[in-house]
């Protein structure tokens, strides 16, 4: 089968088949995550970029190339979350400069594209690493340079650039010292693989198969069946039975006093509420005890469509239910990740400074707001903000200068491409990689200094703090010749596990103590929403008795999966 040129229209069907694959097989590609903790999300953060783009280019009837690549280049830019997510989107980005010049796509056109696509990706990685995606995509695109020439067959030259993509993808380990020592291949790039490979069967008019080649499939076994953080999440009381999810189909305007209006009154019936709004659509997400009561208020704005309602009591603990609900935002439905703070108001004239932070737990947020925090974005490592979250947010703060407090090293990236669409405020992302780390900067704002010299001051304190984390593993391996098995707690600092074994305590301690050097004065310590406020003391008074000199503070931090978040500086 020769085929010498690509059309929009069946571009748009190998894009949507990509997206399909890289959806499908997302779990797969989350368990290659080189740290075995419980929140590995490359392939979730990766899927629903795509898919954001993808529910674009579904939307448009007769495309040509311009309006494909637009699709292709706006919906996986603004849908973009995590490291992974930002990548693809910034490869989409420039392969979409391209195409967009052409009516079809030959061998030279799509050479070229590939050549820009890597081009602008490296780009916007300010210390690109190789061994990750940003490898795999340029030795496709490397590939090509080498057939372009010698094919006029579209098909020869898709095969042979996926092969060679293949090829780069088995290598990682060797450029990555941590992948070979985890055993596993570059995630990020496995996922873009997995897009190029559903691309060509479509293509080929193939019946797309989802079965992940050479994977076996996860066995329970009774470590992870007794796995604590998930025996205490299936215990967990939930106030609300009901996750509601559904769109409005909108027949009238849906003004911003409406928009409050219809807030409010979820809230009256239930709780984590999302209503999002466009001009023609809403996404709407709320627990509550009624739904018909949400729905029924709901049809008084438009039409309802894509209507999903779990009983979040039934046969599931809370960890499943936010997998599935994470999986159901990748098909284009609200998420749970932003919370407007009480102080949020609209004002007529905007305030010099105002904060964005990305938070992970009740207690958290409340630490948040009380050092000024305008807009909380519910997120972190497990549920990684879109750059799309980013842009909601700011415009729900009036102010002249937003400062943005990513709190994630995977949320960085999302963050600065946020600031690249906005034009009417400045934009400041204090480049912070775990909460603590956020906290410092905002003790460190001054309110008399000019912007320019909050960033530069909050950005230099970062240094000062060093941060740990306790959770579980949830797979077998070796990290920095540590032996990790299944069940395991693990106490993770800023580069690398610290401290293995099966009691928690004594895990925890291990890590804070080679967290502390001469020069630390102080300890916080904040205590997730599976720890208990006598545990968290006592493990205080036990750190406080070998560090008298140490001043420690603890605060419920109410954070999922991470027993503790510890911070020393």
């Amino acid at each position: 089968m020769e085929i010498n040129t690509i059309d929009a229209s069946v571009l748009a069907k190998m894009f949507l088949a990509g997206a399909k694959n890289l959806d499908a097989k997302k779990e797969w590609i989350n368990e290659l995550n080189v740290f075995p903790v419980p929140d590995g999300d490359t392939g979730t953060n990766m899927s629903m970029t795509i898919m954001s783009a993808a529910k674009e280019v579904s939307a448009l009837e007769n495309p040509d190339m311009k309006s494909l690549a637009k699709a292709i280049s706006s919906g996986s830019l603004r849908g973009a979350r995590g490291n992974s997510g930002v990548i693809l989107s910034q490869l989409f980005r420039g392969f979409a400069k391209v195409i967009a010049e052409y009516d079809v796509i030959d061998v030279n056109v799509l050479c070229d594209a590939l050549q820009k696509a890597v081009e602008t990706a490296y780009k916007a990685v300010m210390k690109p690493k190789e061994g990750t995606i940003l490898t795999v995509a340029k030795g496709g695109a490397d590939k090509a340079l080498e057939l372009v020439d010698e094919t006029d067959d579209l098909v020869f030259f898709i095969e042979e650039v996926i092969k060679e993509a293949d090829l780069v993808l088995a290598k990682t380990p060797d450029m990555l010292p941590v992948l070979k020592q985890a055993g596993v291949v570059d995630s990020g790039g496995q996922g873009l693989v997995q897009v190029l490979k559903g691309g060509l069967d479509a293509l080929l008019g193939k019946e797309i198969d989802y079965t992940i080649e050479g994977a076996a499939p996860k066995k329970q076994t009774a470590e992870s069946a007794s796995n604590p953080y998930i025996d205490a999440q299936a215990n967990q009381e939930i106030k609300f039975t009901y996750c509601t999810q559904f769109l409005i189909m909108l027949d009238k305007p849906f003004s911003s006093k409406k928009e409050n209006e219809f807030k409010s009154y979820l809230e009256s019936i239930g709780d984590s509420i999302v209503v999002v709004a466009d001009d023609e659509i809403v996404k709407v997400h709320v627990h509550t005890n009624d739904p018909g009561m949400a729905m029924q208020r709901a049809l008084t704005y438009g039409s309802l469509t894509t209507i999903i309602i779990e009983n979040m009591k039934l046969e599931r603990d809370e960890k499943v239910s936010a997998m599935k609900e994470k999986e159901m935002q990748a098909a284009g439905l609200p998420e749970d990740k932003t919370e407007e703070t009480a102080e949020e108001k609209t004002q007529e004239e905007p305030k010099e400074m105002g904060f964005i932070s990305v938070s992970i737990g009740e207690g958290i947020n409340e630490i948040f707001r009380g050092l000024g925090v305008d807009y909380i974005i519910e997120g972190g490592q497990t549920m990684n903000p879109s750059t799309e979250d980013m842009l909601n947010a700011i415009e729900k703060v009036n102010a002249k200068n937003i400062f943005i407090l990513p709190n994630n090293k995977n949320i960085i990236l999302a963050a600065n491409q946020a600031v690249s669409l906005v034009e009417d405020k400045n934009i400041f992302v204090i480049p912070t990689r775990t909460v603590p780390q956020g906290i410092t900067a905002l003790i460190n704002y001054i309110p008399e200094s000019s912007a320019e010299d909050n960033a530069k001051r909050m950005t230099e304190e970062l240094d000062n703090v060093k941060t740990g984390q306790v959770t579980y593993a949830v797979r077998d391996t070796v990290i920095d010749d540590k032996q990790i098995r299944q069940g395991d707690y693990m106490g993770i600092g800023d580069k690398t596990i610290l401290s293995v074994g099966a009691d928690m305590e004594a895990v925890t301690k291990d890590m804070v103590a080679q967290m502390l050097d001469e020069e630390s004065s102080i300890i916080c310590i904040y205590y997730g929403a599976e720890t208990d406020e006598e545990a968290a003391n006592k493990l205080a008074e036990d750190i406080q008795e070998d560090n008298p000199d140490v001043e420690i503070e603890v605060h419920f931090g109410g954070q999922p999966i991470y027993y503790y978040v510890i911070s020393v500086e």
